[in-house]
């Protein structure tokens, strides 16, 4: 969610029950703006929120000229002071699926242990993977980015350079285009536009459809889509990371999502559709 605009947006998702108190509120209205200043970020969002059994992580999200590639992650404790996560790298991400299991602590300093008996020959092997909870919280941010992260088609425009920009003339999608999920899009790495046929990328616009749809989404049924607010806002809700909601007013340029949930994938989901 742009910081510009947070009051307003945390009120479009209410519904789902994900708030902020006004303490938080207040301090993350200070705070982002000397973010900004102090990173020297074009844009900053807030993220959501990770909750633990001691301590919650709240996230903040900076950009620069390129808003896909150019982003860094921020966590805090109080909304007033701001830590930078590390990049999540392959190894980080293995280590992580590999040994970080549960909850999350609220202790980016505490230490998961995760022991495997490993047959070498005739002999027994023990292996042990330590991982810092401070790499789980940058491998969970950003494997949720990667998932469920969504933006409405024609908001971000592509250049002929690669330069992933903001639409200045989307003015928002129609009543009947927020209707369907294939305007909807995920604002990562594309994994299934290459596999689309010639017939399919004749209809597409290189612009403007240079990300995902959420209808290609396997399982399907993965996503929840509803008008809320006297059906003048359109909430989509991710049944596969329990907690993500997007809000698009139709019409409008406004849109947005936030995360607030325990940071776990909800794997079931295929056996529940």
């Amino acid at each position: 969610m742009d910081s510009n605009s947070l009051f307003y947006s945390l009120e479009l998702v209410a519904g789902s029950g994900y708030t902020l108190n006004v303490e938080q509120r207040a301090a993350l209205q200070t705070s982002l703006v000397i973010l900004q200043k102090n990173y020297k970020f074009d844009r900053v969002f807030f993220w959501g929120k990770i909750l633990g059994l001691k301590e919650d992580y709240f996230i903040a999200q900076g950009r620069g000229e390129d808003e896909m590639k150019d982003k860094k992650n921020l966590y805090s404790f109080n909304c007033m002071d701001w830590f930078l996560l590390p990049p999540a790298t392959d190894s980080m991400r293995e280590e992580v699926s590999r040994g970080a299991k549960g909850r999350f602590i609220g202790d980016p300093s505490h230490v998961y242990e995760h022991h495997e008996i490993l047959r070498q020959g005739k002999k027994d092997e023990e292996v042990v993977t330590k991982v810092k909870e401070e790499s789980r919280l940058a491998v969970t941010v950003h494997q949720i980015d990667e998932d469920v992260s969504v933006v409405p088609r024609g908001a971000f425009v592509k250049s002929p350079h690669g330069l992933v920009q903001v639409n200045r003339s989307f003015g928002g999608l129609s009543h009947s285009e927020a209707r369907k999920l294939d305007n909807f899009l995920h604002f990562s790495k594309p994994k299934n536009l290459k596999k689309k046929s010639i017939l399919e990328f004749g209809d597409l616009t290189p612009a403007l459809d240079f990300l995902d749809a959420l209808s290609d989404d396997i399982p399907k049924g993965s996503w929840s889509l509803q008008f809320e607010c006297a059906s003048k806002v359109c909430v989509l809700r991710s049944l596969l990371w329990l907690g993500l909601t997007f809000y698009h007013v139709p019409m409008t340029p406004q849109h947005g999502y936030i995360y607030i949930g325990d940071g776990t994938k909800n794997l079931d989901l295929p056996f529940l559709l």
